[in-house]
């Protein structure tokens, strides 16, 4: 019995502090707009660009990234993997390289932009080697501009 109770504690915890990664960015615009929010989209290599792996290790799998996001923002990641086994529907693959081409059209990686709830441009920034309490600060930091 205590093992059943430990394991739906444990499977409960987990879901308390999943990320809500949206990958459908004009759903994410209407989500933001309904809650007022603003938008991180994170352009990311996931199993090509180290700094990509570093950034979603150090900082986007944080416990104070985890709840920070969930109060203030709406998250979308446009993913752009390499390896077969990683590929993308073609749908979304479509989708991320047309969000490439409006808001990363230098090709950077990682890039971190933050968006109004309409898909304006507040401000970019890329991997830095920080605590996730200092990124959270910087990416709050931009959108005081």
């Amino acid at each position: 019995m205590k093992k059943i109770a430990l394991l739906c504690f444990v499977l409960l915890s987990s879901f308390s502090f999943a990320q809500d990664w949206q990958t459908n960015f004009e759903e994410a615009k209407k989500i933001a707009s309904a809650q007022n929010k603003n938008i991180i989209l994170v352009f990311s290599g996931s199993d090509w660009c180290a700094p990509c792996i570093k950034l979603d290790k150090s900082i986007w799998q944080s416990e104070a990234f985890k709840k920070e996001s969930e109060k203030e923002w709406i998250i979308v990641k446009a993913d752009f993997p390499r390896k077969k086994a990683n590929l993308l529907t073609k749908e979304q693959t479509e989708q991320n390289r047309k969000l490439a081409e409006k808001y990363n059209n230098d090709g950077s990686f990682p890039l971190v932009v933050v968006l109004d709830n309409t898909g304006k441009v507040i401000g970019k920034m890329g991997f830095k080697n920080v605590s996730p309490e200092e990124y959270i600060k910087m990416i709050h930091s931009l959108e005081i501009k």
